[in-house]
């Protein structure tokens, strides 16, 4: 599977979207997309940055009995971070401008795990 095509797609679909990560929780990115904003912005540095919050909300809901982690939201002055787990070493980032269309990210996000899911399943 054409990873970064994936991506590509993605971005497209969504309004106001400034980048879309693979990200592994070791701070990694398996690939990314960057439009000029996010690669200026070094939205992959800050997508590693947030695995530590990744693991931390996983924990909590662990803790709580509330089931695994399935998504997270991360907003800022300037951006929404939209973290999509897809198992249990990987995540999908899509990050968007303030003013981005959220809920059509969350449903891409969704559709982006359904597709990816079985490439990152071991």
């Amino acid at each position: 599977m054409d990873f970064k095509r994936q991506l590509e797609s993605m971005l497209g679909r969504v309004e106001g979207s400034v980048g879309a990560l693979i990200m592994g929780t070791d701070g990694i990115a398996v690939e990314k997309v960057l439009g000029e904003a996010g690669a200026e912005a070094n939205l992959d540095v800050a997508a590693a940055e947030y695995v530590s919050v990744v693991r931390a909300a996983e924990r909590a809901s662990a803790n709580m009995g509330f089931g695994p982690l399935r998504e997270l939201v991360v907003s800022t002055d300037r951006f929404h971070f939209l973290l999509r787990l897809m198992a249990r070493d990987y995540f999908l980032v899509l990050v968007l401008e303030q003013g981005g269309n959220l809920g059509r990210g969350r449903f891409e996000l969704r559709k982006g795990e359904l597709d990816l899911a079985r490439e990152f399943t071991f």
